[in-house]
Order: C-alpha cells, then sequence, then structure tokens
C-alpha cells in the first residue's frame, strides 16, 4: 500500500526538536526544511512504514539534532490514519534516539459557489454618498 503525499514531520530527539516537509511518492523521500535536504527511500507493507534516507546540510545555520551535518537515518514505524509514527536512529550518532511524526497535508479545498471574495465593489455607486464628518449642516431656512 502506497501512502503517497506531501508531510509535515516533526521530529525529536534528546538534543530537541524540529520541523521539516517531505514527500513520499513511488517509494521516494524527498523534503527539507531551512537548513537540510533529505533524499531516500520508504516501504509501506500494510501499515508499516519504514525508510532510509540521507540528511544533508545545504545553508549554514544553528547545530544539528543528531550532532553531524550528514547522516544516514533508518526509520521503523506506522501508519494510523493521516499519522505515521516512526523511531530510528541515525548511523553517525547511533547511540541518540529519533523520534518522528509524520501528518498528512491535504491540498487546500477550492472556495465554495456562493463565496463573494473578490466581487466587492471597486468603487462609490448610486447607494453611497459620502458625508464629510466636519462640515456643519445647513439649517433650512
Amino acid at each position: 500500500m502506497q501512502r503517497d503525499g506531501r508531510y509535515a514531520v516533526w521530529f525529536r530527539t534528546p538534543r530537541g526538536e524540529g520541523t521539516a516537509i517531505v514527500q513520499l511518492a513511488d517509494g521516494r523521500i524527498s523534503g527539507g526544511d531551512s537548513f537540510f535536504a533529505y533524499i531516500g527511500s520508504y516501504e509501506v507493507d500494510d501499515d508499516r512504514l519504514t525508510a532510509s534516507f540521507t540528511i544533508a546540510r545545504h545553508t549554514p545555520g544553528p547545530p544539528t539534532l543528531l550532532g553531524v551535518d550528514e547522516a544516514e537515518v533508518e526509520l521503523a514505524g506506522s501508519f494510523k490514519g493521516r499519522m505515521a509514527s516512526c523511531s530510528g536512529a541515525a548511523k553517525q550518532a547511533p547511540s541518540l534516539p529519533l523520534e518522528v511524526t509524520l501528518i498528512a497535508s491535504e491540498d487546500p479545498q477550492p472556495a465554495p459557489a456562493g463565496n463573494r471574495a473578490g466581487k466587492l465593489p471597486t468603487g462609490f455607486d448610486s447607494r453611497y454618498r459620502g458625508r464629510n464628518p466636519l462640515a456643519r449642516s445647513q439649517s433650512r431656512a
């Protein structure tokens, strides 16, 4: 069973936590965050997920949660609905546990047909008469 799609990723180690966006497509993983790129592969068997991917720094920034700028990561976990929970470690930091949660992203739904956004009047019409609040009203004689 394929679980292709875009996922928000929340990852945690004892050193801290972070987020990323990944795309799962036909057994391939690609994605990243502000400092790192993620590329690799995954398999889904029923609801069981296994993944193997490489993390590589592409932009200078803060220290990594794994302690290295390039790492090979192995994860295993399971899908429950639209989320997957996994655990594993990087080969370069095997004693540092890594927990990962993937949350499927949905494409935005089209606006309902009755939505009038963008169809509001662009100027004054005959129903509106501007009034200067500072002008004194004229009395009728």
